[in-house]
């Protein structure tokens, strides 16, 4: 058993819960140490720096090593804030409001098929409340998902190639190798497609039924990316649900992060181990979203300080699907994040094919073995390893197929299966082997069965981990150190008696509860359902709005087609209802840094637009020349002696039309920075000053258009100017009650600091706010194009639902009715 490694991890109590620290610090195994491969390897030899050091895993994981210095300054930095604590909640079932308005939901999923499973059982769950539920994700599950009687949408990628590329790559940082091959502008260009294929899911009519879809609301899983901006072009809520720990949290380091932590206060390490992980990620796409954001959506690019943390910071809420059971929610997540538990669907009939059944009664209970949508890089080394690890641990085992086609010679105790549904085949093994996706360790605990787990790259070890954490299997084996010996000695451990009896006592917790259904009481209570509902129609959700002297009314599509059809109001009398808006604001910290970054930024935007004054002009002659090459080679090809160069042969004219427009970018750039960025940033920067010495500052309103612009800069001016004259005083009181002479001195230096940077905001905030919403208002009249695409949709959705609206006279009545009540109500 030495090969094997140390299997006897202790089972814990069934009725007790795991450490965070058990679950996030158990160890591959002796090799993987040797190999520096995890995060119990010698950190010995490394130099102290003074900036965090981040390396790529062959896992998919990253290797964040902050030293002593660095962590030493950022413990004093963080010295002065107090963590928040929240009272956390188990299941998010308590105070959720009744819902009965019936939404448009697109619920957007990349990944595999475990990935996208979890979610035909939630949008089954959504459907019980009259919901519409459109589940966009790869083609390749179009009948998986129909099947279940949810609607389809494909974003476009293929799942299939990105497991192959991700177990030859797993990790976040790419290799050279990957680099030259070119594989990571192919993954770019697949990413930019299913940015692509998530916006359209929003707004586009079923691809096969031609029936009108406008979301109005989105759910997804944080690998999709388009989320959080979709939601930001339509203004519509966004609810992020995935498997694995996403949010910061100083319980436990992100599950794709090897931490190692040189300071005293560890908990602050794993804060900022998802911040890096973050970081990263934003580095190799942010690029990518940006285009997107600005040439599809029209909506102004992020800046590199807040794409990585978008979520958090706009507060998004979101859920996670695992069984508080096994992994409490931390008291550190605010109350936009819940546990929900485990989602599962509604087991599935199926009639076992004969040889599967004779094989069944044919002897003892076998151990599954499977990989499912894992794309091996050798199948038949894998099955070797298989076929050697059932021989020595002397069981009978069925072996799934998978996406790697896993299949080998005919064995009296040994059955190849393809596909079936793991929430039957589990109730027949006696322990489980595989990957560890999130679906399937899920399915396995729930049927309490011991589980090993052999991860290949991402939260895999995550799950591995959890499981080994609370005694239901031994601790993963990386796929890259895998031996027959090894998977021998999982197997035997798994069929001890502790451990089976520590994977029963989890499933008896996991059954009592319903993870779906308490997501989509987490779901419905994080809706803003008082803008959600029409004003005429309360089931339905509100899409249009209109004025009616100080009084806004919410309408639904079928209220406002009524209306219109009976003369009330016109197309022009409506505006799109904005459920809820998205603002990305830039945080900032103090008047040199803010001005410094803003200035920065307008430079290196000032100076692209200039590099393409002359680039583009290029760029357009290369164009008309590819294009003349082309028509001269079919031209020579059918011989007819045509001249291919007429046609192309006058480009000088959109030569320069390119130069103009990124002249009039230059323009653009230069003026939104003198008069917006730069003044902005330092009215902001000398706002946030005061929250270094521990004042809370009062938030401004949004500046969305030049009319509010005007409002935000007024109310600024008021507040600051009052604030900056009377803090001289309220401090110098304060601190001489407190403190005596020194807290006078301390108070009136304070007083006198505020004095200077709450006036100077005030004064500047006249032009800055201002100019802000006007410059709002410009880009909201440039993005009509967007804005008109999203009504057409609208309206044909409307149409649709009239045509098809089997009692119109009724709703008709009932909806004139109500108006016409409104009417007399806003009179009095």
């Amino acid at each position: 058993m030495d090969e094997v490694g140390d299997f006897n991890t202790p089972p814990g109590r069934r009725d007790s819960l795991p450490s965070y620290e058990s679950i996030m610090s158990i160890e591959y195994s002796p090799d993987d140490t040797a190999n520096n491969n995890t995060p119990c390897s010698s950190d010995s030899h490394r130099p102290m720096v003074s900036l965090p050091e981040v390396s790529s895993t062959n896992n998919g994981r990253i290797d964040v090593r902050v030293g002593s210095r660095c962590s030493q300054n950022l413990e004093l930095l963080m010295s002065h804030q107090v963590p928040e604590n929240y009272q956390t909640n188990e299941t998010p079932t308590n105070g959720v409001p009744t819902w009965d308005i019936k939404l448009n939901i697109v619920i957007q999923v990349v990944g595999s098929r475990g990935d996208v499973q979890p979610f035909i059982a939630l949008g089954n769950e959504l459907q019980k409340f009259g919901h519409r539920v459109r589940l966009a994700t790869h083609a390749i599950f179009e009948d998986f998902v129909t099947k279940a009687g949810l609607e389809f949408y494909s974003i476009g990628g293929d799942p299939v190639e990105l497991m192959s590329y991700m177990v030859r790559n797993p990790g976040l940082i790419p290799s050279m190798k990957v680099l030259r091959a070119g594989e990571i502008q192919q993954k770019r260009t697949t990413l930019a497609n299913i940015l692509d294929g998530c916006w359209r899911s929003c707004i586009e009519p079923d691809s096969h039924s031609h029936v009108p879809f406008v979301a109005d609301a989105i759910i997804a899983n944080p690998p999709s990316f388009a989320h959080i901006h979709c939601a930001q072009a339509l203004d519509i809520p966004v609810h992020l649900m995935f498997t694995m720990p996403w949010t910061s949290t100083r319980a436990f380091p992100h599950p794709l992060a090897n931490l190692k932590y040189s300071g005293k206060d560890h908990s602050l390490g794993n804060l900022i181990s998802y911040h890096f992980v973050e970081w990263i990620t934003w580095q190799g796409l942010g690029d990518l979203v940006n285009k997107w954001r600005r040439t599809v959506l029209g909506l102004p690019q992020i800046p590199a300080t807040e794409g990585p943390n978008l979520a958090e910071t706009l507060n998004v809420p979101f859920t996670y699907c695992w069984s508080p059971a096994l992994i409490p929610k931390p008291g550190d997540w605010g109350p936009n994040v819940d546990v929900s538990g485990f989602f599962f669907r509604d087991p599935p009939f199926y009639e076992p094919p004969s040889e599967l059944r004779e094989f069944l009664h044919a002897g003892a209970s076998p151990v599954y073995i499977g990989f499912g949508s894992i794309v091996l890089e050798d199948p038949e080394k894998m099955l070797s390893i298989i076929l050697d690890a059932v021989r020595r641990a002397n069981v009978r085992a069925i072996i799934s197929y998978g996406w790697a086609n896993v299949k080998g010679p005919k064995l009296s105790h040994v059955h190849y299966l393809g596909d079936c549904p793991h929430e039957w085949l589990f109730q027949h093994v006696v322990a489980v082997v595989h990957h560890g996706g999130a679906g399937t360790t899920a399915c396995g605990l729930r049927n309490g069965k011991p589980t090993a787990i052999i991860p290949f790259f991402g939260d895999q070890p995550f799950w591995g981990n959890m499981v080994a954490a609370v005694g239901a299997g031994p601790k993963p084996i990386p796929h890259k150190d895998l031996t027959g010996q090894k998977l021998a000695g999982a197997i035997t451990y798994c069929l001890t008696d502790k451990v089976m009896s520590a994977a029963r006592g989890i499933a008896r917790n996991i059954k009592q509860e319903c993870g779906v259904r308490a997501a989509v009481n987490s779901f419905h209570s994080h809706l803003p359902q008082h803008t959600m509902r029409c004003d005429l129609i309360p089931s339905q959700p509100a899409v249009w709005e209109m004025k009616r002297g100080k009084r806004t009314i919410q309408l639904s599509n079928l209220a406002a087609c009524c209306l219109k059809n009976q003369g009330y109001l016109h197309e022009k009398n409506l505006k799109r209802h904005k459920t809820k808006s998205i603002f990305i604001d830039i945080r900032r910290w103090d008047p040199v840094t803010a001005i410094s970054s803003a200035s920065l930024s307008t430079v290196t935007e000032m100076a692209d637009a200039t590099v393409g004054i002359f680039r583009d002009p290029y760029r357009e002659f290369k164009r008309h020349r590819e294009k003349q090459n082309i028509a001269t080679s079919d031209m020579a090809s059918n011989k007819t002696g045509a001249s291919a160069g007429g046609e192309y042969s006058g480009y000088g004219k959109d030569m320069a039309l390119a130069s103009v427009i990124s002249f009039g970018k230059f323009l653009g750039r230069t003026s939104r920075g003198a008069l917006v960025d730069l003044p902005l940033a330092a009215v902001e920067g000398m706002r946030a000053v005061p929250r270094l010495y521990g004042e809370n500052v009062r938030d401004n309103h949004k500046a969305t258009d030049w009319k509010s612009g005007m409002r935000v800069a007024g109310s600024a001016f008021v507040h600051g100017l009052h604030e900056g004259v009377t803090d001289i005083f309220v401090y110098t009181y304060h601190g001489k009650r407190e403190q005596g002479t020194i807290g006078v001195a301390k108070g009136l230096t304070k007083g006198l600091v505020s004095l200077t940077l709450k006036t100077g905001a005030a004064t500047m905030g006249l032009v800055a706010y201002s100019n802000q919403g006007i410059y709002h208002s410009l880009r909201t009249a440039m993005k009509q194009g967007l804005t008109e695409k999203v009504e057409q949709a609208r309206w044909a959705e409307a149409e649709y639902i009239m045509r098809m609206e089997g009692n119109l006279p009724a709703y008709v009545q009932e909806v004139c009715g109500a108006f016409d009540a409104l009417m007399v109500a806003r009179d009095t």
